[in-house]
């Protein structure tokens, strides 16, 4: 028996309680009305009231929903099926009685995840706004169903810090199953359609979920991620905003909104999140608009080991023994730096090759190699030239400085080192750091968006000239293709050849067998056409039934040929479906380019006029246009 079964005989995964059971029931029924889950849902007030709330949250002008009936109509049976059952575990789970786990913060965190879904869902239409609502609520519920039955032991995996896979890999160790298994398990129960339940777990890292790009399960768990993404920032620190802000950015231009168009949703998806957690008493926390955020300058660092921050590391040269100890000291214990410590220039000069320090920290007067000689050195390299250097130095005069300055030198202070000007020194040198930290952050996201972005508009730039159901060409690439077949003729005198082709009786293998089987027909016909065009040949499909091929360097005789291969190749096809054979055949028209010939559309034209003669002379054929008159085959035999 696996994790979650024992979870479930257990009773500690999370299953519907009230309300939400007998609605769950009347819905798996076939009979089921409308009227009887309104009937329901009229008994209990507080679901009635987040129904209404749901359903008018939605709404694009009108009048108001009043009517529990009218809102169950509106948002369906199994929009309300699932928006019951998340509600339901809200209810239950708001009140843990563990005190390691944050019960209210992680509801407040899912609600945002939620109310960002319906928005998200509203603007790229990919699914029901309203389902997608009930999914965000319930994305996380994984991690609150392990720390509810293991609060020590999840309090313990919490505090390790880890992330994706690392932190599933400890919970799956310790506890037998990880929060996107169990999160799986309840979306399962909560009746979730596998469509929504896939994408949501994938939603954590969608890139690595494995969907096509652009498939509907990819663009579901990219809608996830990102409204997981607005929640962070919507219950974030203010020293945390800047980073997810950055990051929504580049979310927000996947799918076509700028800064400003991000910022408008963002903001109605805080006023609509802060309306429900008043509704559901969740704690919600007020933040200045998205603008206001966005261009809120750095929050100044703070120098202490409660920051949270990463510790700077600190390259300190120093030959004198007391000094070096006692500034060692000061920058590791009530700086919370990370030192390292060489006596010579030469010597910090190999340290600072190894360790890369942000921050050095260096004597003037020093045997082998003196601070100044050690400072050029370091600037003269790629790496050396972003590090903050700061000098210590017995002489203070306006010479002194300019030679210390001039040598590449950040700040001065004076020996022997008073520590409170080392200290605010230090805060300078920690503020400029940070800036450059995050400087070089946005500069690898905006790497990334364009990197992304390029991807993105070669994928365009492709699908525009692709037919999406047979692969091959589409009509704007065959017409491209046959200018500059055009043109390379008109260059060199080379023949070129149109090859005009139809599917015989199509509209018949439709009506007959469907539309699914007529495009699998499609298909099987453009795979022979790719197969018997040569390799430096065009083949495309212009639409419907009709495919155009360019043969360079084909005279009539050639083309004839080519078209009677090709012919011959469609009519051997065989194409099984369902355990229906079905055979096709193809009418081809035949054109040259010829000197009365003035652009691309007389080829085509009279390429056309070829085929329009094969069709009239019974189909499966080939009639050739030369001269402006046509010749058709005289067999159609296979």
């Amino acid at each position: 028996m696996n994790k979650i079964e024992q979870l479930r005989i257990s009773g500690r995964l999370p299953s519907p309680k009230g309300v939400a059971v007998a609605v769950l029931e009347i819905c798996r029924r076939e009979d089921a009305t409308l009227d009887e889950v309104a009937k329901i849902v009229q008994s209990d007030p507080a679901l009635a009231s987040r129904l209404l709330r749901l359903c008018n949250s939605a709404r694009a002008g009108g009048r108001p929903v009043a009517s529990i009936r009218e809102a169950v109509l509106r948002l369906g049976m199994s929009t309300v099926r699932q928006v019951a059952m998340g509600f339901s575990l809200v209810d239950q789970y708001l009140d843990g009685t563990d005190s390691t786990f944050d019960h209210a913060s992680f509801w407040s965190h899912s609600l945002l995840m939620a109310v960002a879904c319906h928005a998200l869902g509203g603007l790229t239409r990919i699914a029901a706004a309203d389902e997608l609502f009930a999914c965000g609520l319930l994305a996380q519920i994984g991690s609150l169903v392990l720390a509810t039955a293991h609060p020590a032991e999840y309090a313990t995996i919490a505090a390790d810090g880890r992330r994706g896979e690392a932190l599933q890999a400890l919970e799956r160790e310790r506890l037998g199953a990880d929060h996107v298994e169990v999160t799986a398990a309840v979306l399962s129960d909560c009746g979730i359609p596998n469509a929504l339940a896939e994408p949501v777990c994938h939603h954590e890292r969608p890139e690595a979920a494995g969907f096509s790009p652009g498939s509907r399960p990819h663009q579901l768990a990219q809608l996830f991620f990102q409204a997981r993404r607005m929640a962070d920032l919507g219950r974030s620190a203010v020293a945390e905003r800047n980073g997810h802000i950055a990051e929504l950015m580049l979310l927000g231009g996947k799918i076509g909104l700028d800064a400003h168009a991000l910022g408008e949703v963002f903001d109605q998806v805080i006023r609509d999140w802060q309306d429900w957690a008043e509704l559901l008493k969740l704690p919600a926390t007020p933040l200045p608009s998205f603008d206001a955020m966005a261009n809120a300058p750095l929050p100044r660092p703070q120098p202490t080991a409660s920051s949270g921050a990463p510790r700077k590391r600190v390259l300190l040269v120093e030959d004198e023994p007391t000094s070096r100890m006692l500034t060692e000291a000061l920058l590791s214990h009530l700086l919370d730096c990370t030192v390292f410590t060489a006596e010579n220039g030469r010597d910090a000069l190999a340290v600072a090759v190894e360790v890369l320090p942000q921050i050095v920290i260096t004597d003037w007067l020093m045997p082998v190699m003196d601070g100044l000689d050690f400072c050029r050195a370091l600037r003269a390299t790629d790496w050396g030239q972003s590090m903050y250097v700061i000098m210590l130095t017995g002489e203070e005069t306006d010479e002194k400085l300019i030679q210390a300055f001039e040598a590449g030198v950040d700040d001065c202070v004076t020996k022997p080192v008073n520590m409170r000007a080392l200290s605010a020194r230090m805060r300078a040198a920690q503020h400029y750091t940070s800036l450059l930290e995050a400087w070089e952050n946005d500069r690898a996201q905006l790497k990334q968006f364009a990197a992304e972005l390029a991807v993105s508009n070669r994928r365009l730039e492709h699908a525009a000239m692709t037919d999406l159901l047979t692969g091959m060409p589409n009509r704007r690439a065959g017409m491209d293709a046959l200018q500059r077949f055009w043109s390379a003729s008109q260059r060199t005198g080379q023949p070129v050849a149109a090859l005009m082709i139809d599917v015989d009786h199509f509209k018949s293998i439709n009506d007959h067998y469907g539309h699914a089987i007529g495009d699998q027909v499609l298909q099987a016909v453009a795979r022979a056409i790719q197969a018997a065009a040569r390799k430096d040949d065009s083949v495309s499909r212009l639409g419907g039934e009709e495919f155009l091929l360019v043969c360079h360097d084909a005279d009539p005789r050639a083309a004839l040929l080519a078209a009677e291969r090709l012919r011959r190749m469609v009519c051997a096809l065989r194409i099984t479906v369902a355990n229906v054979e079905i055979q096709t055949s193809v009418s081809i028209g035949v054109a040259n380019r010829e000197n009365a010939m003035e652009e691309p559309d007389d080829l085509l034209r009279a390429a056309d006029k070829a085929l329009y003669a094969a069709k009239n002379a019974g189909r499966n054929r080939v009639c050739l246009s030369a001269g402006g008159k046509t010749r058709c085959a005289a067999s159609n035999a296979a």
